[in-house]
């Protein structure tokens, strides 16, 4: 592929949506290799690729997978979500909890009533007595970001 101004908007495009392939060098199959049109940087047209030739071409999983750089588990994900979503569930997802998921509306609440009560009370002293009265275990700078965002909320 031509190093050029297109290719490098391309590249920053693909690490600002998450579609950046971090092992395009594993690719090993032809196309990818010979046709400019194939981009093996690109994870979703990498994942596609690999999807449609097992099932147009035949190729056997634990081939396709070998020669797209990717493992067997890695295409029977793509299969899923593919067929699940499309296209779009091809495209990488954020791994891990969405949001603060221990620290709901009532905690926090909590948290500040208790904060309320004695303002010099340590963040840590403020995670102990949630895990006592939620039965739920916060780090201390969870606690500490909860309140500073609540304190944003009310200013």
């Amino acid at each position: 592929m031509p190093n050029d101004k297109r290719t490098d908007a391309k590249l920053q495009s693909l690490q600002a949506q998450g579609c950046l392939n971090r092992r395009p060098e594993a690719v090993t199959d032809l196309l990818f290799r010979e046709d400019d049109f194939f981009d093996p940087r690109d994870l979703v047209q990498v994942k596609y690729e690999m999807l449609r030739r097992v099932r147009h071409e035949g190729l056997p999983v634990s081939r396709a997978s070998a020669v797209f750089g990717l493992s067997r588990p890695a295409y029977y994900q793509a299969q899923f979500t593919f067929a699940q979503e499309g296209l779009p569930g091809l495209t990488p997802k954020k791994r891990g909890p969405r949001g603060g998921h221990k620290l709901t509306e009532e905690v926090i609440e909590f948290v500040a009533q208790e904060r309320t009560k004695n303002d010099s009370m340590g963040v840590s002293v403020l995670a102990g007595l949630v895990a006592g009265r939620f039965g739920v275990k916060v780090h201390p700078r969870s606690v500490e970001r909860a309140l500073a965002r609540l304190k944003k909320k009310r200013v």
